[in-house]
């Protein structure tokens, strides 16, 4: 989780990320943040993220994220 936390807080240091539930849903992440992220996570967790994992429910917490990055690293 430190190391995404770290991600996460290079994108956008104004955010309370181990605390926030509702990046997506409350558009605290905008579009540029969550591709830049996705690209974060691909480079550093050697994954692919399809489009089709790019739903608010992978990406409105840390917490959320650590799953959908822990679940593409066992395929």
């Amino acid at each position: 989780m430190e190391k995404l936390l770290e991600i996460l807080n290079d994108i956008d240091d104004s955010i309370d990320f181990e605390n926030e539930t509702a990046l997506i849903d409350d558009h605290l992440l905008d579009s540029f943040g969550i591709i830049s992220l996705v690209g974060e996570l691909e480079e550093e967790y050697d994954i692919s993220i399809d489009a089709s994992e790019m739903t608010p429910e992978n990406f409105n917490s840390a917490e959320a994220i650590l799953k959908m990055v822990n679940r593409l690293s066992e395929d």
